[in-house]
C-alpha cells in the first residue's frame, strides 16, 4: 500500500496554529492578573512615618531634669554610685531602632523615685496603611487599656448654691456665715495646690485627674495612681504618654514616701512628668 507523502506545508502551518494556542497575546503582554509589571495595575505605598529611629534612651533625660525627679542622686556619697545613678539601667532591647527604654532609681531619706523612659517606632507592614495610622490605632489601644475615668468636675468648680447667693432680694445669702462672713470652700473640694487630699476623702480638683492632653505630641494624656497598700507608705505612679507622628512615648514616675502617713503630692508630680514630656517631644522635633 503507497503510503501518502508528507506535506511540509501543512506541517507548518499545524506548528503555527499550536503556538497562538499556547503563546501570548500579540503585544506581548501575558494574561496573568497577578503580574505587577502588567500595564495599567500599579500598587502606590502608604506614605512612611517621619521617623526612622530612635534617641538613646538614657542619654534623653538631661542631669538637671534628674536632678529635679529624683531628689538625693546629687547626694549619693560614692561617686561611681553616682554615676551609673545618673546613667540609668537600659532595658533589653533587641532592635534599637524600634522599641528602646531606660530606667532610674535613686532612694534618699524621704522618698525613693522610680523614672521610666520607653520610646516605641511604628512602622506599619500594610501598603495600605501608613506608619501614622498604625502608630494611631495602636495608641488608641494604649489609652484604652489605661482605662482612663471619665471626668469628674470638682463641687468648688460649679455649685448650685453659689449662682442664688447673691440674688437680688434673697435676704441673708445663703453662702455666708451666721457672723456674715464669706462662704467658705466646700467640704468636698481639694484645697487649692493639695493634690495629696483627693484619695484621702475630698474630691479631686479636675486639673489632676487622669485625662487626655491635647497640648502634648499629636496626642497623650496623663494617669495618676495612688497604690492601696494598706499600712505601708502609699506609692504614687504619675504615666504620661503621647505620640508624634510614628513614635510613641511613654514616661513612668513614681514615688514612694519613706514616712508613713506622707502621700507624694499628685500636682508636683505630674508637673514635673508632662515638662519632662514636653522636652522628649520638641527633641524629637514633634
Amino acid at each position: 500500500m503507497q503510503r501518502k507523502a508528507y506535506v511540509p506545508g501543512v506541517a507548518a502551518c499545524l506548528a503555527v496554529v499550536l503556538a497562538g494556542c499556547t503563546g501570548g497575546s500579540g503585544d506581548g503582554a501575558t494574561s496573568d492578573d497577578s503580574n505587577p509589571g502588567r500595564p495599567g495595575v500599579t500598587t502606590e505605598a502608604a506614605e512612611p512615618g517621619k521617623y526612622r529611629t530612635l534617641p538613646e534612651p538614657c542619654g534623653a533625660v538631661g542631669d538637671k531634669t534628674l536632678d529635679s525627679l529624683l531628689p538625693g542622686i546629687e547626694e549619693i556619697p560614692d561617686e561611681a554610685q553616682r554615676d551609673k545613678a545618673y546613667k540609668g539601667e537600659p532595658t533589653l532591647a533587641y532592635d534599637t531602632d524600634r522599641k528602646v527604654g531606660c530606667r532610674w532609681k535613686v532612694e534618699s531619706a524621704e522618698a525613693t523615685n522610680h523614672l521610666f523612659v520607653d520610646f516605641e517606632r511604628v512602622v506599619s507592614y500594610d501598603n495600605a496603611v501608613s506608619d501614622d495610622s498604625q502608630a494611631e490605632q495602636l495608641f488608641a489601644k494604649q489609652v484604652e487599656a489605661a482605662d482612663l475615668p471619665e471626668p469628674v468636675a470638682s463641687e468648688s468648680a460649679s455649685s448650685p448654691s453659689s449662682s442664688s447667693s447673691s440674688a437680688p432680694g434673697s435676704g441673708s445669702p445663703s453662702g455666708a456665715s451666721s457672723s456674715g462672713s464669706p462662704a467658705a470652700t466646700p467640704s468636698g473640694s481639694a484645697p487649692s495646690g493639695d493634690a495629696s487630699s483627693g484619695p484621702s476623702g475630698s474630691a479631686t480638683p479636675t486639673d489632676l485627674q487622669p485625662r487626655l492632653l491635647d497640648d502634648l505630641g499629636d496626642e497623650g494624656y496623663v494617669d495618676d495612681e495612688l497604690s492601696d497598700s494598706g499600712s505601708t507608705a502609699k506609692q504614687r505612679t504619675v504615666t504620661v504618654a503621647f505620640r508624634t507622628s510614628n513614635v510613641m512615648v511613654t514616661i513612668e514616675y513614681a514615688e514612694q514616701s519613706a514616712t508613713l502617713g506622707v502621700v507624694p503630692d499628685s500636682e508636683e508630680m505630674q508637673d514635673m512628668a508632662r515638662k519632662l514630656a514636653s522636652q522628649l517631644a520638641d527633641s524629637l522635633g514633634g
